[in-house]
């Protein structure tokens, strides 16, 4: 069923991500001593979905769909087979907006900064928490998509910016469009490999 959200995001009362995290295991439904779901109930937005271990697999698409524990989509079965396929132990499903939309085109208008915060706190929590001595892997893949809405490379740069002080290096996988976005998950080969992808020079490509 597709996921259409109801208002803007800036009229939701959202949980932050700390009270998000601390909460998630207690809803049921699923194991959370395999899963990380936060918040770990479905509703307009999601900061989290994925397995635990301590080598994941970070992917960077645009924003959540319908995926749930135990009930992944077409995108996140394509996620967790690179992952395993590239010698990932787990795989994170990271977005760049955390407002949930299985159409793009209805996302939020206006960027809603106080949303974006908090998810940056998760892709902080999720950098911060990979295995000791382990760069953390960050799959960009957000694909065309980027281009809905102009806050979107906003939000790259603030990844980017965490990124660094974690160490993290930036992979994609597939082939990249003509404007150098990287690939989306879906349709790639099930053996597909991940390749360094160079952000910074993305970035100011995009800005030029």
């Amino acid at each position: 069923m597709p996921h259409i959200p109801y208002t803007e995001s800036s009229a939701l009362t959202l949980l932050s991500f700390d009270e998000a995290l601390s909460a998630s295991g207690k809803s049921g439904g699923y194991d959370p001593e395999k899963w990380i779901y936060v918040p770990d109930f479905y509703t307009e937005y999601r900061y989290l979905l994925g397995t635990r271990g301590d080598n994941p697999l970070i992917c960077i698409g645009i924003n959540p769909s319908t995926a749930a524990p135990d009930a992944l989509d077409n995108t996140l079965k394509s996620v967790s087979r690179i992952a395993k396929g590239n010698g990932f132990d787990s795989f994170l499903m990271f977005n760049v907006y955390a407002q949930r939309a299985t159409d793009p085109d209805r996302m939020d208008t206006v960027f809603n900064r106080a949303l974006h915060k908090e998810n940056m706190k998760a892709f902080e929590y999720v950098l911060s928490h990979v295995g000791e001595g382990i760069s953390p892997a960050v799959w960009a893949a957000w694909g065309t998509i980027i281009e809905k809405r102009p806050y979107l490379f906003s939000c790259v740069k603030d990844m980017a910016a965490i990124g660094r002080r974690y160490g993290a290096h930036w992979l994609c996988a597939g082939k990249c469009s003509k404007a150098g976005h990287p690939h989306h998950p879906l349709y790639l080969k099930k053996d597909e490999r991940t390749v360094p992808f160079d952000l910074e020079s993305y970035l100011k490509e995009a800005e030029a």
